[in-house]
């Protein structure tokens, strides 16, 4: 459910976030204080703002529920009170995520895309996630069981409660536990529309865990068996009680039977066509250990093991490209300062980029076992505001479309930039062209807005610039990055590789 990333915390807050709206349904019929109900309301309304922190996508049901609550109060000073509670949080760290890194979103949203559309990718994830829980029967049983309810409900009757002083005109139709269950159910039906659009993920289930928690969770307010059952057979014709304790019992079934499935079985950690694979399950193959939780568990993975090693082999400093041996890294060295006349550039400027620089996907036990005196930089974008900024790979791998080419972070350090000391894997060209991109002025502002020392004054100009930069895209290949900022190409140091053969003197 985790694969050690956020999915935990998503379900614990839509927990809080769903009994604290069943609490509220219910305060109509319950005799309270209004200090007492102000004061919850200000507390639900804090953690609905919460939401777009927790993760972004979660706005979808915070902002339903702060909606709820100011349509169910008439006064302006609640909805006052329902404002600031449920907003001042989330406008804060919205303008410290603007003056701090320049940014409208997130950047995880920069790094894949969050307004983009993949439907067909999307279907395809869909598909992966139901194939071995069989999900569809769930969806029937319960639809089965809001039938018997709503039965069940209509033949009852239910005196009306005068509306307490206060409350809005519409609170009795908002303010009901059958309106927060349409509610919870609702917002999770437009979550999951919204991960198939944006095309699902990588990881097997991830992001559809929180919007089927969301529409599972009135399963916890279905009795077992109806109150007052009597009176159910004799007015509705029928044993409605039984009913709903057979169809209950078949969600419990359900229950069992999907927790004990294989998964996606024996391909599970082979990435094919779709991309889409059991993360945690890949990880428990890769480092031996059947739960990796801490950094020291990771180590077991070889090329862990391998990236200390090499770091404490180049002590004068280095970059790190991943290899396709996973016990080996390529290391490109750091310009040392040497005695002028040998013909290497003298004085290099190292910047902010540390004595050691890591290029590989997963930063996450990268940082764990590196330390804080090593960068570690990424291809798809998640910590790399060069690869953010790239444009989404058409047929990429899902929550990993973007990839920056590994010339641009040759030349964006101190690293050598020449042969032999470059694998040979690298275009010595592409790296002049990398170097001379990034002094285009537009792209200069923006890694500057996240790289230059910070104080009020750079504060306030990310703030101002942070809608431009958020839609800022650089091309891929450097030399259609220069053609793009109308730059000149640096002449290449070797002639382009046609295939014929040399023309004789």
């Amino acid at each position: 459910a985790t694969s050690g990333l956020e999915a935990g915390l998503v379900l614990a807050y839509l927990g809080l976030l769903w009994w604290m709206l069943v609490c509220w349904s219910q305060a109509l019929r319950m005799p309270r204080s209004r200090a007492r109900g102000a004061l919850f309301t200000a507390c639900l309304a804090f953690v609905a703002g919460c939401s777009v922190l927790v993760r972004p996508e979660l706005a979808l049901i915070g902002g339903g529920a702060l909606i709820m609550l100011l349509i169910s109060v008439a006064d302006w000073r609640p909805r006052a009170l329902i404002l600031v509670a449920g907003g001042a949080l989330p406008v804060a760290y919205q303008i410290f995520r603007m003056g701090y890194y320049a940014l409208l979103v997130p950047g995880t949203a920069l790094a894949k895309d969050a307004a983009g559309d993949k439907w067909s990718q999307g279907m395809i994830y869909l598909a992966n996630f139901n194939a071995p829980y069989a999900l569809w029967v769930p969806a029937v049983l319960l639809v089965a069981l809001g039938a018997a309810l709503w039965v069940g409900a209509a033949v009852r009757y239910r005196p009306r409660r005068p509306v307490p002083p206060g409350v809005g005109p519409w609170a009795r139709l908002v303010q009901s536990p059958g309106a927060v269950v349409c509610f919870f159910v609702f917002s999770g039906l437009l979550q999951a529309a919204y991960w198939v659009r944006q095309g699902g993920d990588f990881m097997h289930g991830r992001v559809l865990l929180a919007p089927l928690f969301c529409m599972l969770a009135p399963v916890a307010v279905i009795p077992v068996l109806l109150p007052d059952g009597a009176r159910y057979r004799r007015e509705a014709g029928y044993p409605l009680s039984g009913a709903v304790g057979l169809l209950w019992l078949a969600v419990a079934g359900w229950a069992l039977w999907a927790a004990n499935s294989p998964g996606m079985g024996d391909d599970a950690t082979r990435v094919t066509y779709s991309g889409i694979v059991d993360e945690r399950r890949f990880y428990s193959q890769a480092t031996g250990n059947a739960h990796p939780l801490t950094a020291a568990d990771y180590l077991g993975y070889p090329r862990m093991r391998a990236v200390l090693t090499t770091i404490a082999a180049t002590p004068d400093g280095a970059l790190l490209l991943p290899s396709g041996n996973y016990d080996q890294w390529d290391v490109v060295p750091v310009i040392l300062p040497v005695p002028p006349g040998i013909g290497v550039p003298t004085d290099p400027d190292p910047g902010d980029t540390g004595p050691h620089t890591v290029f590989f996907t997963n930063m996450g036990m990268l940082g764990m076992n590196t330390g804080l005196d090593v960068r570690v930089l990424d291809q798809i974008g998640l910590i790399n505001p060069i690869a953010a900024h790239t444009e989404r790979l058409e047929h990429g791998r899902i929550g990993h479309d973007k990839d920056l080419f590994r010339d641009w972070v040759v030349a964006d350090g101190p690293w050598v930039k020449w042969y032999p000391l470059i694998p040979p894997y690298l275009d010595q060209d592409w790296i002049a062209q990398a170097e001379a991109a990034m002094r285009c002025p537009d792209t200069a502002a923006v890694l500057g807005s996240v790289r230059a020392p910070m104080g009020p004054r750079r504060f306030l100009s990310n703030v101002l610039h942070s809608p431009g930069f958020t839609r800022y895209r650089i091309e891929r290949v450097p030399r259609d990055e220069l053609i793009r900022c109308g730059l000149a190409v640096p002449e290449p140091t070797r002639p382009t590789y046609t295939g014929m053969p040399p023309e004789l003197p």
